[in-house]
């Protein structure tokens, strides 16, 4: 039985960088929960960030870049917190390479698990395409990922591997 790789958040608790987190109500993620397909897994909490946590974002860049060692993920503040994102993302992979997961699905928008859009690096609420560090890492790895919005997308490809 192939594994789902999710993002902390999505399972209910409040550990996204304002503590809160992103609820998921669905029939797929409900069955998936029941088979016992989800593993949660947070970057962010695995590379050592708190909660509650200042607001990050990628800055100029692209999560391909920021794994390049080239591009910055920092906090409104100002500090750089590159490292520990890109330390998140590898914790990530290693989760999903030793649980056996097949697929992610992760909290779109974040810097860490964003699929589709991650927030510009203004810290004013625009965003652009593209995928967070850990979103980036994972397909580069060769996962299959997906926006928690695209459950039956994904639920499509989980059934095409069976």
């Amino acid at each position: 039985m192939g594994k789902i790789l999710v993002s902390g958040c999505l399972n209910g608790r409040p550990i996204r960088f304002n503590s809160t987190n992103v609820s998921v109500e669905s029939e797929i993620w409900d069955r998936w929960e029941s088979e016992g397909r989800l593993v949660a897994f947070c970057p962010e909490l695995a590379a050592g960030f708190p909660v509650p946590r200042p607001p990050a974002e990628i800055v100029g860049s692209t999560a391909s870049v920021v794994l390049q060692g080239v591009g910055r993920v920092e906090e409104d503040n100002g500090t750089d917190v590159t490292d520990m994102f890109v330390d998140g993302a590898n914790l990530a992979v290693e989760r999903a390479k030793a649980e056996g997961c097949v697929m992610a699905v992760l909290t779109d928008g974040s810097p860490s698990c964003g699929t589709t859009y991650t927030y510009d690096g203004t810290f004013r609420g625009g965003t652009v395409e593209g995928m967070g560090v850990t979103a980036q890492l994972l397909q580069d790895q060769g996962l299959r990922v997906f926006p928690e919005d695209q459950l039956e997308e994904a639920d499509r490809y989980l059934r095409g591997l069976a």
